[in-house]
């Protein structure tokens, strides 16, 4: 079993379309997969119950402080919660083979990122852990993009991709799908940016 907990402490940074699409990638895969959603507002344990019959399945989890997962599992998917404090957290980190980290452009976000990996890397908390970051909804050649980027490689994490700022996320979560079970002609630039995430979560360490 693997487990990869997709984490940031600030909102709407889109831990829950990082989490949901890469759920959907295993499940179409033919991979075991669960989506345990630690965070009150329940967005993945909502996409999940909006999914289509004729899908794969994802076994939807509760997140709370203790969870055991189901036999046969082979990789979860953990949604951490905005505003994640430190003991929840702990415990979170603890228990993940791969923590991702998605971010914004944007100087708020930057800022919040910033503070919050130098915590991770220092605590001692990410030990034994693989993690990575990537820049989220962003938009190339837009000054904002420039700085995260220059922002991205100045950290000692590894930077995983870069997802574009598309319309394709908005549809697959509104239909309880990912992206990769939508037509390919629709997301093809998309596949190709979540390739090289794909190839990192699965590296072995």
């Amino acid at each position: 079993m693997r487990k990869i907990l997709v984490v940031n402490p600030k909102g709407g940074c889109g831990k829950t379309t990082i989490a949901t699409n890469l759920a959907s990638y295993y499940a179409l895969w033919g991979v075991n997969t669960a989506l345990a959603d630690y965070d009150p507002q329940q967005s993945s344990l909502e996409w999940l119950q909006s999914r289509p019959s004729g899908y794969e399945p994802i076994r939807g989890i509760r997140g709370r402080e203790r969870v055991s997962y189901p036999a046969g599992v082979e990789r979860v998917l953990i949604d951490s919660p905005a505003r994640t404090d430190r003991r929840a957290f702990t415990a979170l980190a603890r228990e993940a083979d791969v923590i991702l980290v998605p971010i914004l452009p944007s100087p708020i976000d930057i800022r919040a990122a910033a503070h919050f990996i130098g915590e991770l890397l220092l605590s001692g908390r990410s030990r034994n852990k693989r993690i990575g970051v990537l820049g989220n909804r962003v938009r190339e050649q837009t000054l904002i993009y420039a700085k995260l980027e220059k922002f991205l490689k100045s950290i000692k994490v590894p930077v995983v991709t870069y997802l574009r700022d598309s319309q394709n996320y908005i549809r697959a979560a509104e239909y309880g799908i990912g992206i990769f079970e939508m037509a390919p002609y629709l997301v093809e630039t998309d596949l190709e940016q979540w390739r090289p995430l794909i190839n990192w979560v699965e590296q072995k360490k």
